[in-house]
């Protein structure tokens, strides 16, 4: 697989994202050679924030109106390339969508999700119910993760977010501090 091909498509989004003034996120899904759901991240504005409109969630949403081209499932072997490590919610929903590989250019350090281990029981519940928690859904699931493709240009981005003024999101944030602080 060309991971850089693919990357450059998802910073080409996060960049758009960015001239229209949004935090900047891009992710296409991609399935062969074949670009089957794109997104990027919206709503990072204080007039109208939700932490729903991730770049990932909404290329899930863009596959999914397409009528999930090349199926659902086992059966699917898609690839998401994201620009920014994806949070709790993105890699659940990516997993729960059968995406079978994952690859990002730069780390959230403050809320990425990538290094959880999911052999384990998520769960914090107590106790069990005849083994009901002996089955954890993600550990099923096999995911490829690989971190890191395209970083300097993704760091770029979000370097130019964070230092321009007029921008809040995360504003003195752990991730904020991180990315300005690095050369």
């Amino acid at each position: 697989m060309n991971h850089e091909r693919w990357m450059s498509k998802a910073l080409d989004l996060a960049a758009s994202a960015l001239s229209s003034g949004v935090f900047p996120v891009g992710c296409v899904l991609v399935s062969g050679d074949l670009i089957v759901g794109s997104g990027i991240r919206s709503h990072t504005r204080p007039e109208d924030m939700n932490e729903l409109d991730h770049a990932e969630i909404c290329a899930l949403r863009d596959w999914i109106d397409k009528g999930r081209i090349l199926g659902h499932g086992n059966d699917t072997d898609i690839t998401a390339y994201c620009n920014l490590e994806p949070c709790l919610m993105c890699l659940g929903a990516l997993i729960l969508n059968g995406i079978k590989r994952i690859v990002y250019s730069y780390e959230d350090v403050m809320g990425g999700a990538t290094g959880l281990d999911f052999s384990r029981r998520l769960t914090g519940a107590s106790g069990t119910l005849d083994g009901f928690f002996n089955e954890n859904l993600y550990a099923k699931s096999r995911i490829e993760i690989l971190g890191g493709i395209k970083r300097t240009e993704s760091l770029a981005l979000f370097k130019r977010f964070f230092s321009d003024s007029t921008q809040s999101y995360w504003r003195n944030s752990f991730l904020y501090k991180y990315t300005l602080e690095l050369p």
